[in-house]
């Protein structure tokens, strides 16, 4: 599939990405072990289309869906990051991307999936932003064309990791949970709600969302290294 060139002066330098800047800290070793629970959790079916999301706003989903992103890289998988956030993308400004084209091209007939697809500086990742912001993402999200654009690009991809937005603030993330092989739940520690969580997770089940589970970010360095990983429970 042809691509489009790396952006040297726009990716000159990658922010934030702990598991790009630092693979050797204790946080990059924390993404690597949810990288391999979420192996764990998907013997016995194929895992190649996850969506991560979260309850609400400012709960870290997007740089955990980009430093997830960079772990199955580093491991040796070709990875497509796609912004999915089609109200609040950030995917550009993470890794210092122009957004003027991207998955909403795509969307309404504008450009062909290989046409917005970016070559990220790390290995085994390319990236597709949101482009500019529709006034209907959820139609969007929705349509066949988002279908076949994640069968066109399943054929080419290891893994498609979907930032999503916020489940309890639009539809757009239960979407997408509803056709893509597996959901991560990322919440905050000391801010997110209980009840907000719980409610997220039933409404991921309402959509027949297969939830992988759960993501604890934020917790203090001495309980845990910040991040830590377990299975849903019910």
């Amino acid at each position: 599939m042809a691509r489009r060139k790396k952006q040297s002066k726009t990716t000159s330098k990658i922010r934030h990405l702990i598991t790009n800047l630092n693979p050797r800290s204790p946080i990059s070793e924390q993404y690597r072990a949810i990288r391999t629970n979420l192996q764990f959790s998907s013997v016995d079916q194929e895992l190649k289309t996850i969506v991560v999301t979260s309850s609400g706003p400012s709960e870290g989903k997007s740089m955990t869906a980009a430093n997830l992103a960079v772990v199955y890289a580093q491991q040796g998988k070709r990875v497509l990051l796609v912004d999915t956030d089609l109200r609040k993308p950030t995917i550009h400004y993470t890794f210092r991307l122009d957004n003027l084209a991207g998955l909403s091209n795509i969307l309404v007939g504008e450009k062909a999936l290989e046409n917005v697809i970016v070559s990220s500086e790390i290995d085994n990742l390319d990236l597709i932003p949101c482009g500019p912001i529709p006034p209907n993402p959820s139609e969007l999200l929705a349509s066949k064309k988002m279908q076949s654009t994640i069968q066109a690009a399943s054929e080419v991809y290891d893994i498609i990791i979907f930032d999503t937005p916020p489940v309890l603030a639009v539809t757009d993330a239960q979407i997408l949970a509803n056709i893509c092989d597996g959901s991560v739940l990322v919440i905050k520690s000391k801010d997110t709600e209980v009840e907000a969580a719980k409610k997220a997770i039933e409404t991921l089940e309402q959509a027949n969302a297969r939830i992988l589970g759960t993501i604890l970010n934020d917790r203090e360095k001495k309980a845990s290294n910040y991040y830590y990983y377990y299975g849903t429970s019910k």
